[in-house]
């Protein structure tokens, strides 16, 4: 047994934490702390003495707190790595240190905490039992699609000067609020498009405004409701003088060969249909396939219930909080804005950030154990393809890949996708058809 086995004792707090406890004796101690100390007088300044010439006494008085905070940290280097090392303790967070100093003739105790990977041999993965959703574009789906396409191509067209108006119009408005017959600056706009029976405005409002015709103005009264959103108005009364100023309704085009010349891709109707069938049962195969794979990720982990460290699910909430605040930036949310918000996501994202590093843990151990990996040729293959994506070389990619630490982490991505592969290739898959809403309806 060496000198470092002697020195270490290992507690397992949890199937992810070890506390390493060391006693450094008195005699290395005093050797550490008197080379510190050699160190330090060659360079010290102290008024009355040469450098190198400082009584050790003096040095102390002086020195002392810079020397032993020097001195424990050699000692923690000399005894905590090698520690780590002999008993292959790979830790995945920082060490929380406990010591309490150095203390003359006595031995230098110091504690140091670690988090590491939950140790588990992964089971139940070979021939799981799911359901994956056939994926069918049904007559609604195609429905919406095309409405939403109406929509698009819709135009306002201005209704004759004679008409009323009526719900469903859209009408071009000015107007002035008032609240104990003051007129305030927030409840005012002009032209103002609004659709009538939208229930946009507050109860009340629209319906005031039906009958009514281009150029006529009408005072319409209204009450706030007791949570409106301006308090200085929430809960009173108001008059709002309102003018129309136009008056339109919607025109909505017919899905006929005629709509289809809105596209120069596509020659006739059918052309048209197909390619949007063709989009919806993209997007619903791309959906299938993510709760396809979040399924079969649940019952891995209700098989192998590991333990998820603290720091690395810490370390995944910031990088979701990261990547929200990038899409925040994206949206154009000011920066101190988003610094404001983004704390309140942390807690939010705790649950899915532990599932993903529990994913993550078992896609490694079930690779390790199956002997699934990423050779340097598929490596390089993937990031060619990736660098093509951007319209890079792969050559610059690769160099701003390397650049920023990032290899290790595309070969573990890609590692994981072998693995998720080998593990569906493996499951006993049971076809089923999603509920339409109207089904769900008539069961409840």
């Amino acid at each position: 047994m060496n000198e470092t086995s002697q020195a270490v004792k290992i507690e397992e707090i949890s199937p992810v934490k070890k506390k390493l406890s060391f006693e450094i004796p008195w005699e290395e101690t005093k050797i550490v702390l008197d080379d510190v100390y050699r160190k330090i007088s060659k360079t010290a300044k102290v008024k009355g003495f040469r450098p190198g010439k400082i009584p050790r006494p003096v040095l102390e008085k002086f020195y002392k707190d810079h020397a032993e905070e020097e001195a424990i940290t050699q000692l923690f280097n000399q005894h905590f790595w090698d520690a780590l090392r002999e008993h292959a303790i790979d830790p995945v967070s920082r060490p929380e240190i406990d010591q309490q100093g150095i203390e003359t003739e006595k031995a230098f105790a110091f504690s140091a905490t670690v988090e590491i990977e939950p140790v588990f041999d992964p089971e139940g993965y070979a021939g799981l039992g799911i359901d994956r959703e056939e994926v069918e574009v049904t007559d609604a789906d195609m429905e919406v699609k095309l409405k939403e396409l109406q929509e698009m191509y819709s135009t306002m067209e201005e209704i004759s000067e004679d008409s009323e108006v009526v719900s469903g119009n859209y009408v071009v408005i000015d107007f002035q609020g008032a609240v104990d017959g003051k007129p305030l600056k927030e409840l005012k706009a002009d032209d103002y498009l609004l659709e009538v029976g939208s229930n946009t405005f507050i109860t009340g409002f629209e319906d005031q405004l039906l009958g009514m015709k281009k150029g006529e103005a009408r005072e319409v009264a209204i009450k706030f409701p007791a949570d409106y959103h301006h308090k200085e108005v929430a809960g009173k009364d108001a008059i709002f003088t309102v003018t129309i100023k136009n008056i339109k309704e919607k025109q909505i085009p017919e899905i006929n060969e005629e709509f289809v010349k809105n596209f120069e891709q596509y020659s006739t109707l059918k052309e048209l249909r197909d390619d949007i069938r063709k989009d919806i049962e993209s997007q619903k195969q791309e959906q299938a396939d993510g709760s396809f794979s979040m399924a079969l990720m649940e019952k891995l982990i209700e098989k192998n219930p590991i333990v998820a460290p603290e720091s690395l699910v810490e370390r995944q909430i910031l990088s979701m909080m990261e990547d929200t605040r990038w899409r925040m930036s994206m949206q154009g949310i000011d920066a101190d804005k988003a610094a404001k918000i983004l704390p309140q996501y942390h807690d939010l994202y705790k649950n899915d950030a532990t599932r993903i590093v529990q994913t993550l843990l078992l896609m490694k151990r079930i690779g390790e154990k199956e002997n699934i990996s990423v050779s340097d040729e598929e490596l390089n293959e993937h990031i060619k393809a990736l660098a093509e994506k951007r319209g890079q070389s792969y050559e610059s990619f690769l160099a701003s890949l390397a650049k920023d630490d990032m290899m290790e982490t595309i070969r573990a991505e890609l590692a994981n996708k072998k693995v998720m592969d080998f593990i569906k290739e493996k499951a006993v898959i049971t076809m089923v058809k999603k509920e339409s809403p109207a089904t769900q309806e008539e069961v409840s």
